[in-house]
Order: C-alpha cells, then structure tokens, then sequence
C-alpha cells in the first residue's frame, strides 16, 4: 500500500482525494484480466445457452451449473489459499463480481453463495468451523445460503422470532422459527441462521446444515424475476444444531448480519455494473440492426440520446466502484499491520465503508434499471418479447432495488451513518458546516482565474461538497434530534451526497487517465465529465432546495436559495453535440468499450 491517508466512512464530504490515491479500471493487471476473461467464457459456454432452461426454472440445472462454476475455481476468488481459495484482494473479488453480474439469476445464486453463504463463516468462523465448510464452498463442492429475512422482519432483522434454546446435556441449541426470501433455499447444503438463544435482545448466528432433521424446505416461490434462482422459506422444527455450530460468539449475530449486508450493498454495485454494460451492449447491436423509414434507428437523434445517457450513468457508477474497491484493500491492509487475521481484517475493512457501501448499492441499482428500461424502449415492441435478453434483463433488475436492504431504508441509512461517524470524531464534518452556515451571506463560487480543466471540474464538486454541509447545518438545527424523523429531508440530503461522490469520482478517475495515458484523441472522457456535471448540478438543486424550505424562515429562505444557486453554478454546454459524440463512439464500437 502506498504512503497515503486512507479516508474514513463519510470523510470524502470534507477532504480533498488526490488522483493518485484511487485505482480506476485500466490498471487491471494481467491476472485480473485473465479472471474476468475466464468468468466471460463461463458465461458465453455454459451459461447463455442454457438460460431460458434454467429460468423455467430448472433448479437442478442451475445447482449443476455452479458446480461447474466451483470446479473453475470462480468461487474460491475471495477465499485465502489456505482454505482452498485463490486469497484475491477486493478489487479482484469486485471485478469478478461485475463480470459474473451479467449472468441473470444466475449471478444471483452464486453470489448468494460466494458471499453471504460463505463468507460470515470464512470471517467470524474458527479455525475447525472454515476447515470443516469453507474449504467445501470454495470449491462449490457445498452450496450454502443465508437465512436473516423472517415474516415479520425484513428491514428490522433483529426483531426476528426465531429461537435457540440450549438442550438439556448441553450438546445442541434446539432451534424453532421461520426464514423467508432464501436464496439458494432448495439446493443449499448450509444455511447461515440467525436467532436469539433463549430471550437474548439480540441475535446469535448458526451453521445449519440442510439435512438436519427438523429443516423443512418449501417450494420455491414465483417470482417476478431471477426466476432460475431458488427462493423459499424455510421452517425450523426442533432442529438440533450443534454447540459446536454457534458462529462466532453469542449475541454477535446482529453484527454479523450488518457486516455481511454492507459487503453485499457493495458486492451488488459491482453486479449491476455488469448488468448494465448487458444491457447497453443488447441496446447498440440493436439499434445498429433495426430499420425504420429505411434507416437504421442507431442515427436518430432521440436514440443516440438514450444510448449516451446509458454509456454515461454506466461509466460514472464503475468510477465509484473501483475507488471505493482500492479503500477497501487499504483498510484492510492497516487492520492486517495492526495485527488482525485475514478474516476479521478483511470483514472490518469491508464494513467500515457503510456510506459507500449504500451509496453504490442505491445509486448502481437506480443506474440499472434506468440503463435497462432504456434498452426495452430501444427495442420498442420487440423489447417486450421474451424473445429478446431485454425482456428478462428487465424483469431480473427490479429485484436490486429491494435486495441487501431496500433503497429507501439504504438512503436513510447514508445519511445517518455519515453523520453519526462525524460525531464520533471520525472526521470534522459539523465543524466545516457551523463554519460555512456562519458565512451564508458571503458565500461565492470562488472561481479562479485561468483554472485548468480539472482545477474547474474540482471546485464545483467541492461546492457541491459545500452545499451538502450547509444543508446538514441547517437541518440539524431546525430538527436537532427529531431530524432522524425527517426521512423527506434525509432522502434530499443522501441524493445529494450520492451525486457529489459519483461526481467525484469520475472527475478523478478520468484526471487519472489522462496523467496515465494523455487525453484521448477524441476526448470522449471530458465530454462525458461535462455532460454529468452538467446534470449533477440539477440533480442536486432541487433536493437542496426541497430541503432548504423543509427548515428555512421566511427571512432566511432567500439566502439559501442564493446559496443553492450559487454553488450549484456549472458551465454551460452543448448536451445535445455532447451525447451524440459519446453515442456515435458506442455506435461505431457496436458495443461497450469505455
């Protein structure tokens, strides 16, 4: 790891990111190109032309299938070798994740599997436990599942009712309950269960394995989408699970769940990436084949908007993506140098990260289903046919937006997290918001004189910044403590923060690039930079200014206005010759290549 200050949860709000600190995709070395090239084959052989058999559903086809995948090696990526796997660090794990995240309900089962199946007992597991299991899930020779979700307890799991008692000889927990919305329930060798033993407050977390007497496994559900994915519940009868069996220790099964969701928030940015780029690639080769009034639709203005407005939000998620990836291995490095073992160090770096873990998984889902919804519009009547990947594509995305917490309870939690970090003292978040709210009337634009391209590109995202922090101010208080009440206002403020991050990173990302490479001959990247700032800059106006009057007086209300404006003033450009030039570039290309 290099010599630099590795950012906190939430502090990118208030600190300025060099370029240089922050890995972007064309630094992939070999091997990780070789995985994701090995995970693609995968797809295009085994995958592809079996996906409408495996979405009839055909489970065993689908249990078969990740077999195959395990046999390749594909999921032992994040496991140390030491437990079968390959050890790769977490911007490996996430490219293999993007990769595998074109694979439909497929890439829903196996990251099921390779993540919040496996890993809770890769991280809080003993060494007999990880022996025992972990070495079997890497090699898919075991397929495990994760049982949190119950009819009463979604987004609040620790209210969940299902119980463990501790039998009379000591030997096992008797466990009883319900668990719904399991993936993976019908083919599941292990199940990752939580429940409170006796009448703890909070829960504990236990290895189940399927064929213990009094596991009860009901029919898959029909869904909506992912339909090749299994997905039941599952009824605990007097099972007895061995002490042995009991996760880490007792009562950490809150945590345990909290750590795993942030991996899977972040785990699920990179699967709709993958998704995405589908999606885009399905759009291009369809328009540059389908005619109407004798031309190609792939020329007309409207569609050219559509496909740049897709390659756009796309590129801008990856940025964020790989970014916050690099974070993560440097956290976990520093937790590693303290002394931590590879599990507990690498579960504490992934879920430091719980702001940026829901700003991908809120932003990467919005991003999906606005990228797929465009690709059935492209393909007008026919993108309504199940004849076409659009229609399925379209169906399987819905899901993300509910998946690992749903959105609304994700921006909610942004918010909260980031400002519960700085009050913590992970970093000065209030300070800089009293210091800017006490200067409200003298707030300017401070644009320079003769600034370069990114030195202008850079103040604007730190006005945004700014802008965030003076709400938070304000809001904080008019509301004080009944702020968290205030889910309107907290929903403003997490879009806001969502679009300063992404913002961020693409204008870093694509500063990277050029310090790498020089600017493109084309300069396709500055102009996508242009048009999302441009945008941005929208996007976050209003929620500002939603917010603003939630809280502002009469007397005050016009001083924010001004100061939304103002720190909300872009350059203006030409949007139209914008995203025609980064359409006709995907256009010529015939697929996604940026």
């Amino acid at each position: 790891m290099e010599n630099r200050k590795v950012l906190k949860s939430g502090e990118f709000l208030v600190d300025e990111v060099q370029f240089n600190d922050i890995f972007i995709p064309e630094q992939f070395d070999e091997e990780q190109k070789m995985i994701a090239q090995t995970i693609q084959d995968f797809l295009d052989t085994e995958l592809y032309p079996n996906i409408d058999q495996i979405d009839s559903p055909d489970i065993n086809l689908m249990q078969r299938t990740l077999k195959k995948a395990g046999e390749l090696g594909l999921m032992g990526i994040s496991i140390p070798e030491e437990y079968g796997g390959f050890g790769q660090s977490f911007i490996t794990q996430m490219l293999a994740g993007e990769k595998i995240g074109a694979g439909h309900s497929f890439s829903v089962a196996f990251m099921a599997h390779t993540g919040i199946g496996t890993l809770p007992i890769m991280y809080y597991g003993n060494e007999e436990q990880r022996q025992k299991y972990v070495t079997r899930l890497a090699s898919g020779d075991l397929i495990g599942a994760y049982c949190l979700t119950e009819p009463g307890a979604g987004s609040d799991a620790n209210s969940g009712k299902t119980s463990a008692i501790l039998s009379e000889d000591g030997k096992h927990y008797i466990l009883n309950g319900q668990k719904m919305w399991i993936t993976n329930a019908n083919f599941a060798d292990t199940q990752v269960v939580f429940a409170k033993i006796d009448r703890d407050r909070v829960l504990s977390a236990f290895i189940v394995e399927k064929n213990f007497p009094g596991v009860v496994i009901s029919p898959d559900e029909h869904k909506m989408g992912i339909k090749g994915s299994s997905t039941a519940q599952i009824f605990y009868n007097d099972v007895k699970v061995p002490v042995e069996n009991l996760l880490g220790n007792r009562g950490e099964g809150f945590r345990i769940a909290l750590s795993i969701l942030h991996m899977g928030r972040i785990k699920l940015g990179a699967n709709v990436l993958g998704a995405s780029k589908k999606s885009i690639n399905d759009s291009v080769q369809y328009a540059n084949e389908r005619k109407q009034f004798n031309v190609l639709i792939s020329t007309f203005g409207a569609i050219k908007h559509k496909l740049a407005e897709q390659v756009i939000k796309t590129f801008a998620l990856e940025c964020a993506i790989y970014r916050l990836s690099k974070d993560i291995d440097d956290q976990i490095e520093l937790h590693k140098a303290s002394g931590m073992d590879k599990g507990k160090a690498s579960v504490e770096g992934i879920s430091h990260y719980a702001v940026e873990a829901a700003i991908l998984k809120v932003y990467g889902s919005e991003v999906l289903d606005f990228v797929i919804d465009e690709a059935v519009q492209i393909h007008g009547g026919m993108g309504y046919s199940a004849e076409m990947a659009v229609e399925r594509g379209y169906r399987d995305s819905r899901i993300n937006r509910i998946f690992e917490g749903t959105n609304e309870i994700n921006r909610l939690l942004l918010v909260d997290t980031a400002m519960k970090r700085a009050m913590k003292g992970d970093f000065d978040l209030f300070g800089r918001a009293n210091e800017l709210a006490a200067g409200l009337d003298t707030i300017k634009d401070n644009q320079g004189q003769d600034e370069s391209y990114f030195e202008e590109k850079l103040r604007v995202v730190k006005n945004f910044k700014n802008l965030v922090l003076i709400i938070i101010q304000g809001a904080s208080a008019y509301f004080d403590k009944k702020l968290i009440l205030e889910q309107e206002v907290l929903n403003n403020l997490a879009d806001m923060i969502m679009e300063v991050y992404i913002a961020e990173s693409m204008v870093l990302r694509i500063q990277k690039m050029e310090s790498m490479n020089g600017v493109d001959a084309d300069g396709i990247y500055r102009t996508m930079l242009d048009a999302f700032v441009y945008d941005a800059s929208d996007k976050i106006r209003k929620p500002a200014t939603d917010a603003a009057y939630s809280f502002a007086s009469p007397e005050t209300g016009s001083t924010y206005k001004k100061v939304v404006e103002t720190l909300t003033l872009v350059p203006g450009i030409n949007v139209k010759e914008a995203r025609r030039k980064i359409a006709d570039k995907l256009i010529e290309a015939n697929c996604y290549k940026f």
